[in-house]
């Protein structure tokens, strides 16, 4: 509900209310007209004039309040109340593709790549509210964390859950894109959206990178590619300590932007190269720009006639002008 006021439908009349000081004109220089005139050299004799004599006018002002009651209700002032719906005319259905592969524990983003891409891949959830959304995880092999819903509470938690060390080491690109193919192909969206993030090289899986874009181009879904990483170095793992935890070292950052550009391209996405946090950020406001879903704004008004308690009032105000007239003021007519 947005809101009620008074409005009147036909403001017109009220150009009528100028008719009531011609009225009030009339009657004046009526009374005068018909006033009898004696001249006399004293009226000390004939007293003050009566309380009644005094109060007549009344009869006129009433039935001039009649008349203003008369217009108003003319004028039919009512209330708008204004409620508002929303309605999804253009749904699309996203799956997020996420690499947990070891590689995304280095720290060249802050705190390290795997989390800084869950607090902006939670960001870009939440404001796509309109959409349904699933996750996909891969690293050696891959797996759907969570099916497309409209469900963000289950996305989000979801997304909080994922970590390396869910299964085996690698990266399998062409696995991670075929499962969120997998995920898509049946939907009945209008629009169907693959964001794939990796940071590495496709080094893992039975199902080729190309074979899942030539399968996400039949299914008609486009797909943006992500790649994650600083250009040179990166204090990234590169072997265990004694006690299980990651020993960390400069390591060479290698992704395969060619294949990635190429994905994109075959399924009328596009390609980003996120180098630190800003970046990432950055590319998911623009993924949130470029798919942007249609919502249609429906409003309802209610009106509520006020018109019937000006149409009583002036009838009362007409009602107690004839009483008046025939009873106390009878002697004057």
């Amino acid at each position: 509900m947005i809101g009620s006021h008074i409005e009147f439908a036909n403001p017109e009349f009220f150009w009528l209310l100028l008719l009531l000081p011609v009225a009030i004109l009339w009657y004046w220089l009526r009374r005068r007209k018909l006033s009898a005139s004696l001249r006399m050299p004293s009226l000390g004799s004939f007293g003050k004039p009566s309380l009644l004599a005094r109060a007549y006018p009344v009869l006129p002002a009433l039935r001039l309040l009649a008349l203003a009651a008369v217009i108003v209700a003319m004028a039919r002032p009512q209330t708008q109340d204004v409620s508002t719906r929303t309605k999804t005319t253009k749904g699309i259905d996203i799956v997020m593709a996420i690499d947990v592969s070891s590689s995304m524990l280095a720290r060249d983003l802050k705190p390290n790549r795997l989390s800084a891409l869950k607090e902006v891949a939670a960001e870009f959830i939440n404001k796509r509210p309109n959409d349904r959304i699933g996750l996909v995880a891969y690293a050696g092999e891959s797996y759907t964390k969570t099916p497309i819903t409209s469900d963000k509470g289950i996305v989000l938690g979801a997304l909080r859950e994922i970590t390396y060390g869910q299964l085996t080491d690698g990266t399998a690109i062409g696995m991670g894109l075929a499962t969120s193919v997998n995920r898509l192909k049946e939907s009945a969206a209008v629009s169907k959206v693959i964001i794939l993030l990796t940071d590495g090289v496709n080094n893992a899986g039975f199902i080729e990178p190309q074979t899942a874009a030539d399968l996400a181009l039949e299914y008609s879904i486009k797909t943006y590619t992500i790649g994650l990483g600083t250009n040179g170095n990166a204090l990234s793992p590169i072997g265990y300590n004694p006690d299980g935890s990651f020993r960390y070292g400069m390591r060479q950052v290698e992704i395969d932007e060619d294949l990635l550009k190429a994905i994109a391209e075959a399924t009328g996405g596009r390609y980003f190269r996120a180098t630190d946090n800003e970046e990432l950020e950055a590319i998911y406001e623009e993924i949130n720009k470029l798919e942007k879903t249609e919502v249609e704004e429906l409003k309802y008004y209610r009106y509520e006639e006020l018109f019937r308690p000006w149409v009583l009032l002036a009838g009362g105000l007409l009602l107690l002008e004839w009483l008046m007239r025939f009873s106390l003021f009878r002697s004057f007519i």
